[in-house]
């Protein structure tokens, strides 16, 4: 039996040769066309007959990822009976389409179509196949690839080129696919944009496997509009404002100086000023306070706390894959990393050519938690490099140049990372992802990747750049390491600093903050090009990038939006209002009502923000049983089971409420002797002074006059002095201004 390529060729010419419809000026190219119209009419689709069983015994390669194997599916699968070469309109794949016969995916396309006459004068044409030299496709351009269009301007219309490998280029617009990001417009077939609400959208193109995006803008009349030209503290600034004059956006005013105050403490230390700190902030009159304060805070050693914090729950540092031990001395090196001001580059150097004992080794507790090449090679590229490969591993990515090849080409990096336990004292033998004790990271000198589809073996590539030849005995860990960490790379700074913007903002420059794409592009890319440049040559620091942002006006922008940003979201144009993180609102707590949390098994004193792992406790029946870790539970403390900051939730819950109204921890903390309350009625303090006090330290500000006077009337006329100051201080730690970082 001849082999089903060779014998799809004989087929074509024998087509060719007696089929008297046959175009010898200009065939149709099954690659290039059909499998655009597949593409286009959706059939090809992981809901249609992409998915991975097909649909009704028709299948297709998923996104005609794989042309040869659709057009062995089209022309041969059924004894060929989806074509039908001697009566093409009546081939199945038309009648279907057409819904002439009944088609579980309805109608694709109608008989006087673009789509229609490709597949018929295909079929008519004999089948052709491509020739092994047919040109192929390079890449895509859309225009316009960026427009804002003023009220009443409410449409456009998108031009696609595609350019190939023979130097051709044609218009193929009418079989592109068109994806809009949102509802702000809607594209027709044809490409026409139709605007259906103000804002900013993102037109992903698709065509076979290139794509292309096109940023639109459709901003309001907004007559009478005046740009008042705001005061630029950096380079941030010029960029923001610039983009916000286009959109007719003014930014909001200045925040307050008590706003600022708690702003940057929460964003630097993870903590509230104290009420004298905020006192003497407050009363300082120099011009520059602000800029001293962020200079004092970035030097602090609990800025350190935060950010080794932040990389713990990036890094999976927790205590079931790690132990304890491991969890201690990992969040050690990453904390020391971080107080020394290690360049994120270098840092990040060193986590990837890690090896060596878990416990002598810090930093090879990275791979402690990776146990497969497939998760280290997607966990890497999400933190290090802001790509989510994870489509990747099963097909082609449908929003992405990436493909199923890339990805496991970048797997092969880490084939050979292998683990030599040197104990294992689990407590559930059923539990085989559960470790406790010490292990060894270390490269062996076999193992490869196998392509699941091609079963080709894949050697070690790295993402979109040129890889060197490696050999045998070659440290593959050291060399992607390398690449990382070079000031050159092109993923590297624009994501670290991206999630240090977010950090500081409440939103990425790239949104989502690790999802770097075509299909999703950052809302200012001048403004993160120019970060990045400005990054790297500061060396990585992550001190310089955190002075850099919160020094800039748009950092220190109000929350309080004006008429023309109201409904902005994504361009910085007023503060971003956001619940206070678990940790910090724990130590928040802990702070004003001036009860220390107690964490068993730890040094009295440690703050939530300190912790080095998740749970307090390794035994199974009393996890969660500490109110401490109850409650930093309910306010979405992860668990570390994902490389990604998504995984800590700060959604609103019955549970949280139930936790500050009535929860045991919270009141247990209000009715202690010696709490802040009775401290403070033990000495010779007048009410007014008490109430200011509490202020002071909860919302960092003193109270105004009409809060000041009906506290002390409500105080003094109380039957329990000491009861209405707990109630006034539990009203506080309540309040919307407590709980939000505005």
């Amino acid at each position: 039996m001849l082999p089903p390529r060779v014998l799809g060729l004989l087929l074509a010419v024998v087509a060719a040769l007696v089929c008297p419809l046959a175009s010898e000026a200009a065939p149709v190219s099954f690659r290039n066309e059909v499998m655009a119209v597949l593409a286009r009419g959706g059939c090809s689709q992981g809901a249609c007959h992409g998915n991975q069983n097909g649909k009704n015994g028709f299948k297709l390669s998923l996104r005609g990822q794989d042309p040869q194997f659709d057009f062995e599916s089209l022309t041969r699968d059924t004894l060929g009976r989806r074509t039908d070469r001697l009566s093409p309109s009546d081939s199945l794949v038309l009648i279907k389409a057409t819904a002439t016969v009944p088609h579980e995916g309805g109608k694709r396309f109608g008989v006087d179509s673009i789509e229609y006459g490709i597949l018929r004068n295909w079929i008519a044409e004999g089948l052709r196949a491509d020739a092994v030299d047919a040109p192929r496709l390079l890449r895509l351009e859309i225009s316009p690839a960026k427009l804002v269009l003023f009220e009443p301007d409410a449409t456009t219309n998108l031009k696609v080129t595609a350019f190939f490998s023979d130097g051709e280029s044609r218009d193929v617009t009418a079989l592109s696919v068109f994806d809009p990001s949102n509802l702000v417009a809607r594209v027709t077939p044809d490409g026409r944009v139709e605007r259906q609400q103000p804002g900013e959208t993102v037109i992903l193109v698709r065509f076979l496997d290139k794509q292309a995006t096109a940023q639109l803008a459709f901003v309001p009349a907004r007559p009478g509009f005046v740009w008042h030209e705001p005061p630029v503290s950096n380079f941030i600034d010029k960029h923001v404002f610039t983009k916000l004059k286009t959109l007719r956006l003014q930014p909001s005013e200045l925040c307050s100086d008590s706003v600022f105050l708690r702003r940057a403490y929460l964003d630097t230390l993870g903590l509230l000023p104290t009420a004298d700190e905020a006192r003497r902030f407050l009363a300082d009159t120099r011009p520059d306070k602000r800029s001293r304060l962020i200079d004092e805070l970035v030097e602090r050693p609990e800025f350190a706390d935060l950010w080794a914090l932040k990389w713990s729950d990036l890094l999976r540092n927790e205590e079931k894959v790690l132990d304890r031990k491991g969890v201690a001395v990992f969040h050690d090196w990453i904390r020391r990393c971080m107080l020394d001001d290690k360049p994120l580059n270098e840092f990040a150097r060193e986590l990837i050519s890690s090896r060596g004992s878990t416990y002598g080794s810090p930093a090879a507790n990275y791979y402690r938690a990776l146990r497969d090449p497939q998760t280290r090679a997607e966990a890497t590229a999400q933190v290090f490099l802001g790509v989510r490969l994870q489509c990747a591993r099963c097909h082609n990515h449908p929003f992405e140049r990436w493909t199923q090849a890339d990805y496991h080409s970048l797997a092969a990096f880490f084939c050979r990372v292998d683990y030599r336990i040197l104990e294992n004292n689990r407590k559930d033998n059923l539990d085989k992802h559960e470790f406790d004790g010490e292990q060894i990271v270390y490269q062996t000198r076999e193992g490869e990747v196998i392509h699941p589809r091609t079963k080709e073996v894949l050697k070690p590539h790295l993402l979109g750049a040129a890889t060197p030849d490696l050999g045998p005995d070659d440290d593959r860990l050291a060399v992607l390491a390398d690449w990382v960490a070079r000031p050159d790379n092109p993923f590297f700074a624009r994501a670290q600093l991206n999630r240090v913007w977010a950090h500081l903002l409440g939103r990425g420059i790239v949104d989502p903050i690790d999802d770097f794409r075509a299909s999703n592009p950052a809302i200012n890319e001048r403004l993160l090009e120019s970060l990045a440049t400005d990054f790297v040559k500061h060396n990585f620091s992550l001190r310089h990038l955190v002075r850099t942002i919160m020094n800039s006006r748009t950092y220190q922008l109000s929350a309080v939006p004006n008429e023309t940003n109201r409904d902005d979201e994504t361009n910085f144009s007023h503060g971003q209002v956001r619940s206070i993180q678990a940790e910090q609102l724990l130590d928040a707590l802990t702070q004003v009502i001036d009860v220390p949390s107690r964490f068993p098994g730890f040094p009295a004193g440690m703050r939530a923000g300190q912790l080095p792992g998740v749970t307090l406790s390794r035994d199974r029946g009393r996890r969660n049983t500490n109110d401490s870790e109850k409650f930093m539970t309910a306010f979405g403390k992860p668990v570390r089971s994902l490389s990604c900051e998504c995984e800590r939730s700060d959604d609103t819950t019955l549970n949280q409420a139930f936790q500050l109204i009535t929860g045991a921890m919270l009141n247990n903390m209000l009715s202690q002797s010696d709490n802040r309350v009775g401290r403070l009625l033990a000495t010779s303090k007048t009410t007014s002074e008490i109430v200011e006090e509490l202020y002071y330290a909860a919302l960092s500000r003193p109270p105004e006059v009409k809060e000041r006077t009906r506290a002390v009337e409500l105080v003094d006329r109380a039957p329990d002095r000491r009861a209405a100051l707990e109630d006034l201080l539990w009203g506080l730690v309540n309040s919307k201004e407590f709980l939000l970082r505005q």
